[in-house]
């Protein structure tokens, strides 16, 4: 994990890998109670035998926003800014969801940073997101995270 007091010194870091977080798996049972949460129960998210059955992929599939959601955590693996009081999620400039995850699968995120501007309020960071799925070339998603840092006095 990279640490820093500012974000402004992550400035020699723009266009690197600032880390991987650890692995983390997919439980049918998390992917089911995502499905009830956001209303999106469609049966090759939640009905297993159906999915054995019926679907290419032999289980459950998670659902891309599960994907997307997973990535502040990890990215709280990845790097720290000591003196951020407030962190924004902007938005993101692209996501794709690049291969199917199934409960078998075990990922983890690939955190770049592709580029660090300095605002009136602080700082914008755009982080390149790769979700990596363990024991394969493809990756589950790729993703532009756009993230404002405010930053107060060292704590």
């Amino acid at each position: 994990m990279i640490t820093v007091d500012s974000a402004g010194e992550l400035t020699e870091r723009v266009g690197t890998v600032l880390g991987h977080s650890g692995w983390v798996t997919m439980p049918a049972e998390r992917i089911a109670a995502f499905g009830a949460l956001t209303g999106d129960e469609h049966w090759v998210h939640v009905d297993r035998e159906r999915a054995k059955a019926d679907s290419p992929f032999g289980d459950v599939l998670a659902h891309g926003f599960l994907l997307l959601s997973l990535v502040t955590g990890l990215a709280n693996e990845c790097y720290e800014v000591r003196r951020a009081e407030r962190w924004t999620n902007y938005g993101l400039d692209r996501v794709r969801f690049t291969a199917p995850v199934t409960p078998a699968d075990s990922l983890r995120l690939e955190l770049t940073l592709d580029s660090l501007e300095e605002t009136t309020t602080g700082f914008r960071l755009v982080l390149g997101c790769l979700l990596e799925r363990q024991g394969s070339d493809r990756p589950a998603m790729v993703a532009d995270w756009i993230v404002l840092i405010t930053e107060g006095d060292s704590r």
